[in-house]
Parts: structure tokens; C-alpha cells; sequence
């Protein structure tokens, strides 16, 4: 019996230690925080049990040896973690007749600060507790950082560094070369602060809130953690939230802290306890792993069993295809969930999650649905060889720790949200509400192929309504204006469908030249559009390249029968400005915007382009007389500078401008 429970330990420290260093130092996810805890739990059972620790225990190596180009460096005191506990009893007691702060603990990268002179000096991340990595450059542009304090002495403390709910989503739609969308704010907050280049820690909205004062010499704090939290305030600081307990009001101050869980914007994975008497604190001493000052709560994760239904496979632009858990809807920390993320086939095989099985979910610092248990275990099974999205062939790859599924097809729909995205922008269809992430979604689940596709979103109208950032209001504005983008121009579709380097206006020239008849642009030779003014060979050939593909004609035909395309007046714009190219500089006073002044121009036969060269004919600019490099361009290339006045009348006209009018 002994021996088997040894043998049951050895495999806990070799899985959770594969786990950890995959968590912490590859920023990647193969197990859940629940799992994980599950069985940290069971090992420490089992080493009190026992009254044996190996020498790799996790509980109690502090952490993993860095690995990166950052340099290193070894922390003056060594940075322990925090014995933990789920039950509110326990930091009852803990707490004893001390008053204490209840903070946040909040989930992203610890970072020590050293501040020398009133200036940031140094910024180490606290690395495996004992030697971290120098992240100074990076942490010069978190947001809220103080760059300089009135503090002259040598001042060092330590603090979270996070990223928001709000930023994390808005930057994972951003990140189109990624191998995988972020799982999490955390990861993406430790890659965020530990890059070569901190243009990019700076795009990342990376926040710091300190959370312990280390040194301050010559400061007296009055014994009072209190108050050296207040004091850091007054050196600019932005200090993790937190509240003064006693036994008595511990309970209350946990509730409290936990129903604002589903509206706070930042990570937390739970609380910590902190003596506010220091000196107190510090005669308590250590243990090899924790401070004795300080206690962590987790929360006690809501726990609810259900029967998951399917895994619903969902690709991404870069190729990945996601499992994700469908199950029967069940009531977590006040809402009802009925998805949750699996991330990849690892954690798939780990769960031996089968449709049918009965699971457990609960939600992930209480804000994630994550899968906690798999009670049945029927096993990995129809792990799809074709992608949902375009049918082509899915393989199975090795990505660091994990296992994923991707698919090999390059033209897969889910692989040009990008294509689909300029298709609802602005100068092509205008429809508002479809993001690039709404676009994604709708493109993984299945209800986008083709461009006709967003024409009859409405077949969906019950899942979108029930997708996270939806609901009926934002889905009926949605219908709205994709009804009202089916009335449009030819141009603009033209433009739309993305042909290589065909802009709106070349798109109109196009159209025009064709007499915005469909048949006869579509078996136009590649002479008669490299004719056009303005077209040239290249662009010549990839329109007739594009149009020369059997799906993408019917693909184009498809779309025609969804839109209402007006027939334009004959002869309703004489060509006055044919073969005429203006540059249109400065406010403009007769029009909405420039883009309203390039439609007229184009619409009159003429070309609008963003640089003065020696075509230009004329630049408009109502200030005829600065001094704007434009202006200089043109007056050294003997270029007519036109007003907006001056323009519009030559449009009456019919005529030409002289210079300076």
C-alpha cells in the first residue's frame, strides 16, 4: 500500500511539474486551474501522509528557471508564494485577535521595482522566486507606472502587472499571426511584459498595481502595512484594492469582494491576507516555501454536474481549429452557461471527454467556464478529419506541449476573416456590427461561407442572439444594416470582393468603362482593362486572373442575387475631369469629409491621389497660401493650388482653374 501511494506521488510531481512549466515558462494551458488544484491537493495529502517530499515536489520548489534572452538577475529577498486555502474559517482564524488587509490577489505577472533618486531604476519579474528577468525598458511604458516620485531614497516594492478583460479581448482580435488566440489575460500580460521589443509592451495596455512595500528607509510607516499602502498612493502608485479585517469581518469582506467578481475588469484568481501589524508579521518567520504573514484564499469554485451534448469544433484565421464543450445549460455564479473552451486535444485526452459523458463545470476565477471533471471518461472520440468550415483535410500537430488540431487548407473561409472583413468596411457593403471577431465566430460556427452568406445571417437569428456580446437589440441592428447595405454599387462590390491591388476607385473605372454591365465585365480581356486610364497590366491581369476561377464567379453571381444595384442614368456625369488627377489636402468646408469630394471627382472621369508629383494637375487646399509641404511640392512643380470654391466652380463649369485662384 505504501508503496503504491509513492509510486501515486512520483506521477502527481512528474504531471503537475509538466503543467506548471508549461503554464509558467511556455505561457501555454494543458491542464485546468482546476485539475490543477485537484491535484496539488491530493499531493500534499499524501507527502503529510506519508511524511516524504521529493526533491522536485511543486509544493515545495518555489517555481521554474527562466528561459528567455531577457537578462537575468537574482532578487535581493527571495519571493515566496502564499499557502492557500478555500475556506473562509481558516482565514478567520488565521487572522486570530491581528487586524489584517484583504486585497485582491490578482492573476498576472509580478514584478519587483527599484526606484533610486526619484527615478525608476530597475523592473525584475519575479522569475522562479529566486532569479527573474530584467523587464526595466518594458515596464517604463505599463500605463500607470510613475516614471519619477518624490521619494529620494532607495525604493523597492512589488506589484501585479495585468491586462484587462476588455484590452485582452480587444488585442486577441488583433493578433493575426499568432499560432492560437491568448487563453487568457495572464498569458497574454506575460508575454506582453517579457518582450525583446517594448513598442509592443506598450501597444498592450499593461497595468501595475502594487501590492507589498520591500524597503523605504528613513519612512516611518508606524509599524502599519496600512500605511505604507497609503504612502506608495502618495508616490503615484496605483495600489491593488484591498480592506481592513478583523476575525469578525472576514466573512462579510470575502462576500463582498466576490459578488463584484463578474464586473471587475482585471484577472483575479482570489484574495490575499496580509497582518497589518509588520513587525508582527516578520516575527513569525517562514517556512521553505511561504511567508507566515500572508495567506491566500482561493475561491470555492460553484461545482455544477451536467451531460455534455458535443464538441464543437471552431477554426481560426491562423489555421487552428478549437474544441470546444457543448453541454446541457446549467446555472454557475448567476448565469446560465452552456460552452466552454477545451483549448486543445491534450487537455481533451487528459479529461477523456466523449459526448454523452457527465462532467462537472464550474467557471475559472469565477468569470470562465472551464470543464472540472470528466465523471464518466467514455474517452477522445470522431476528432474531425475535415474542417467544418471549408471541408478541407485537418491535422493533428505538436504545438511545444500540446497536441492541436489544424486545418491544411489555405483557402479555408476561416483563414481570410481579413477578405470578409473588407467586404463589410466602409468604402465596400458599410455594414456595421460585423467585427473581425463577430466575423470569426460567425465564420467558425458555420454560418459564413460566402459572401452571400451575411445575407441570410437571420437564419441564426436564435445562436446569435444567445453569443456572448449579442442580444436581440444588437442582432436586430445587425439585420438592419445588412438589409440596408443590399442596395449598393457595382464599384463598390467590385471593391468588396478583394481583387489584388483593386482599390475603389480603380473599381469604378473599371465600372464605368464596362457601362456597369455585369456580362461584359466579366468576360473582359485583359488589353481592354490595362486600356483603362489608371489600370495598367498588373492590375489588368488580376482582375481577369480573379474572374478566370470557376467558384469565384459563382461565388460573385451568388452575391448579385442578394443586392439591388440601381442602373445609373445615362449620361447623368459628363466626363469633365477624364484623364485629370487631383490631390485633395486640409479641411474641407462644402463636403462631409474628403472621402465625399474624391466620390465627385471620381464620379466626373478624374483620379484623386495622397502625394503631389509631377502628374498631378491640381491640388485643392483652402489655404492657397501656407506653407504645408503639399503646397511647397506643387509651387516647386509649377502645379495649380486650387480652393474648394475655385473646384466646385470649375465642376459648373465644365472649365479649367488658373493657379492661386
Amino acid at each position: 500500500m505504501e508503496k503504491s501511494k509513492l509510486a501515486r506521488m512520483q506521477e502527481l510531481v512528474e504531471i503537475l511539474n509538466k503543467a506548471g512549466k508549461a503554464y509558467y515558462q511556455d505561457a501555454e494551458e494543458i491542464m485546468s486551474n482546476y485539475e490543477y488544484d485537484r491535484l496539488y491537493d491530493e499531493l500534499l495529502d499524501l507527502e503529510k501522509e506519508l511524511g516524504t517530499t521529493l526533491s522536485n515536489s511543486p509544493t515545495v520548489n518555489v517555481g521554474y528557471e527562466v528561459l528567455s534572452e531577457l537578462p537575468k538577475e537574482r532578487h535581493e529577498r527571495p519571493m515566496l508564494s502564499l499557502d492557500k486555502t478555500k475556506d473562509v474559517a481558516e482565514l478567520e482564524a488565521f487572522v486570530g485577535e491581528q487586524e489584517a488587509l484583504m486585497s485582491w490577489k490578482m492573476d498576472g505577472l509580478t514584478i519587483v521595482l527599484t526606484y533610486r533618486e526619484g527615478a525608476l531604476y530597475k523592473a525584475v519579474t519575479r522569475g522562479n522566486g529566486e532569479v527573474g528577468e530584467v523587464v526595466t525598458a518594458n515596464a517604463r511604458v505599463f500605463r500607470n507606472i510613475p516614471l519619477k516620485i518624490p521619494y529620494q531614497g532607495e525604493l523597492i516594492l512589488r506589484g501585479e502587472a495585468v491586462i484587462g478583460y476588455r484590452d485582452f479581448e480587444k488585442i486577441n482580435q488583433e493578433i493575426a499571426d499568432a499560432d492560437a488566440k491568448y487563453k487568457n489575460p495572464r498569458n497574454l500580460c506575460s508575454g506582453s511584459v517579457r518582450q525583446l521589443n517594448n513598442e509592443i509592451t506598450a501597444r498592450r495596455n499593461v497595468k501595475f498595481y502594487a501590492f507589498t512595500l520591500v524597503q523605504a528607509d528613513g519612512v516611518e510607516f508606524h509599524n502599519s502595512r496600512k500605511a505604507q499602502m497609503e504612502w506608495l498612493k502618495s508616490q503615484g502608485f496605483q495600489v491593488v484594492e484591498y480592506r481592513m479585517v478583523t476575525r469578525d469581518t472576514v466573512r462579510a469582506a470575502v462576500e463582498e469582494f466576490a459578488a463584484r467578481i463578474a464586473d471587475n475588469d482585471f484577472p483575479s484568481d482570489g484574495l490575499v491576507l496580509t497582518y497589518d501589524d509588520i513587525a508582527y508579521g516578520a516575527s513569525l518567520g517562514r517556512t521553505s516555501k511561504f511567508p507566515r504573514d500572508s495567506y491566500a484564499f482561493k475561491w470555492a469554485d460553484e461545482v455544477r454536474k451536467t451531460r455534455l451534448l458535443e464538441i464543437e469544433w471552431s477554426p481560426s484565421r491562423t489555421g487552428l481549429i478549437n474544441p470546444v464543450a457543448i453541454f446541457e445549460p446549467v446555472e454557475l455564479e448567476g448565469t446560465t452557461v452552456s460552452r466552454a473552451s477545451v483549448h486543445n486535444i491534450s487537455i481533451m485526452e487528459d479529461l477523456e471527454l466523449g459526448a454523452g459523458d457527465t462532467i462537472e463545470v464550474y467557471k475559472a476565477n469565477m468569470i470562465i467556464p472551464q470543464i472540472a471533471r470528466n465523471l464518466t471518461r467514455s474517452g477522445v472520440k470522431d476528432i474531425p478529419s475535415a474542417c467544418p468550415v471549408c471541408g478541407g483535410k485537418t491535422e493533428i500537430r505538436q504545438d511545444g506541449n500540446a497536441r492541436t488540431l489544424y486545418c491544411t487548407n489555405p483557402d479555408c473561409q476561416a483563414k481570410h476573416v481579413k477578405s470578409f472583413a473588407l467586404f463589410v468596411s466602409r468604402d465596400a457593403l458599410n455594414i456595421e456590427g460585423l467585427s473581425e471577431a463577430t466575423l470569426e465566430k460567425f465564420i467558425g460556427m458555420g454560418y459564413i461561407k460566402e459572401y452571400a452568406d451575411i445575407f441570410h445571417l437571420d437564419r441564426y437569428q436564435e445562436e446569435i442572439c444567445q453569443m456572448e456580446g449579442f442580444g436581440e437589440k444588437s442582432y436586430q441592428n445587425l439585420m438592419d444594416s445588412i438589409e440596408k447595405a443590399r442596395t449598393t454599387t457595382l464599384a463598390r462590390v467590385i471593391y468588396g470582393i478583394g481583387i489584388p491591388g483593386i482599390g475603389l476607385a480603380n473599381a469604378k473605372m473599371i465600372c464605368r468603362e464596362f457601362h456597369n454591365d455585369v456580362e461584359t465585365l466579366l468576360q473582359a480581356k485583359e488589353e481592354d482593362l490595362s486600356a483603362i486610364s489608371g489600370v495598367g497590366e498588373v492590375l489588368a491581369g488580376a482582375f481577369t486572373g480573379y474572374f478566370a476561377q470557376k467558384d469565384h464567379v459563382e461565388r460573385f453571381r451568388n452575391l448579385l442575387k442578394e443586392l439591388v444595384i440601381p442602373e445609373e442614368e445615362a449620361g447623368e456625369a459628363k466626363q469633365i475631369f477624364a484623364g485629370v488627377n487631383f490631390v485633395i489636402t486640409g479641411s474641407v468646408e462644402h463636403f462631409a469629409n474628403r472621402s465625399e469630394a474624391k466620390e465627385l471627382i471620381e464620379s466626373l472621369g478624374g483620379k484623386v491621389t495622397g502625394s503631389v508629383t509631377s502628374k498631378t494637375n491640381y491640388l485643392i487646399n483652402n489655404d492657397v497660401t501656407s506653407t504645408s509641404s503639399k503646397n511647397k511640392k506643387a509651387n516647386e512643380l509649377g502645379i495649380p493650388i486650387i480652393s474648394e470654391e475655385t473646384f466646385l466652380q470649375m465642376v459648373r463649369e465644365g472649365g479649367t482653374a488658373q493657379a492661386g485662384e
